[in-house]
């Protein structure tokens, strides 16, 4: 009799066992719709919605007009969490400036970075990058009627840019001819230019090309097109979301034949006359 009653007991602890054990596989497989991968493509799939940090203040790349958000970081943000299965409406834009990148993505503030955030070594002893989805590189804004040519042609000529900055910089130590007229923000070196104050303004390309984008200075300016820098605007995730990075790269390498890439560009930088560039893929990062 007790041979009896303890196989019974046996038994019904296993069964316990492997109900408990069939209950955990329902759960971690369908509960929710919930998903076992982690990074933002695991917080794509279960909460279907992303944190991007974004600039504000740039024309035709990350500008905050009231509660919108315009720009073409902002579409490339759009392409990337449609990759991952967000749709617009899940998006949560979060203003960043350069300072505080690399802290909000660490914090997890914002789940990826897209503002015309540079890939470099330095960066990437913190933050894993996706990319780059665009190379800028420094150059000139112009008038449209300017005999400006690059860089060799500013001997003499008034050329603008920000105290302080790696444009600026570039200009006193390799173009020692100009005369370089420094302002606190881009945007007064532009009105300067549109004034006749000044000949040039210089930044990097994409940035240019944004301010020639806007409205009240259509057909006004052009961006010379001779870049004599380079800076690969890449998109950050955590350090250790390889997953993520590898699968922004995908999203990436599909947008550059879809046609997807290109109309992110002509529905805002293109709007200054710019061509759109070629996603070169080969460039991509290998992602940590």
């Amino acid at each position: 009799m007790r041979i009896t009653r303890l196989a019974a007991t046996f038994g019904a602890f296993a069964m316990a066992v492997s109900m408990a054990a069939c209950a955990s596989d329902d759960d971690s497989g369908s509960s929710g719709g919930g998903s076992s991968a982690s990074g933002i493509v695991g917080k794509a799939q279960n909460d279907k919605k992303l944190v991007i940090g974004v600039k504000a203040d740039q024309p035709g790349l990350g500008l905050q007009t009231g509660s919108t958000y315009t720009g073409f970081d902002i579409e490339i943000g759009k392409i990337i969490a449609k990759g991952l299965g967000v749709d617009e409406s899940g998006i949560t834009w979060k203003t960043t400036v350069s300072a505080n990148r690399e802290p909000y993505i660490q914090q997890g503030q914002v789940d990826m970075v897209v503002a015309t955030y540079t890939i470099n070594d330095d960066r990437k002893k913190v933050v894993n990058f996706g990319g780059p989805y665009f190379v800028a590189g420094q150059d000139l804004l112009v008038p449209t009627n300017s005999t400006i040519t690059g860089p060799e042609s500013l001997a003499g000529k008034k050329v603008c840019s920000v105290s302080g900055s790696t444009p600026a910089k570039r200009i006193q130590t390799d173009y020692k001819d100009a005369k370089l007229q420094q302002f606190d923000t881009y945007s007064k070196c532009v009105t300067a230019l549109a004034g006749g104050q000044v000949d040039a303004v210089t930044t990097d390309d994409i940035i240019l090309a944004g301010y020639a984008a806007q409205d009240q200075y259509a057909g006004k300016f052009k961006v010379v097109g001779k870049p004599f820098s380079k800076e690969p605007y890449g998109i950050g995730v955590k350090k250790d979301d390889s997953a993520g990075c590898n699968k922004i790269n995908e999203i990436l390498k599909t947008a550059a034949t879809d046609g997807s890439y290109k109309k992110a560009w002509d529905d805002t930088l293109g709007k200054s006359g710019t061509a759109a560039p070629e996603l070169d893929v080969a460039q991509l990062t290998n992602c940590s």
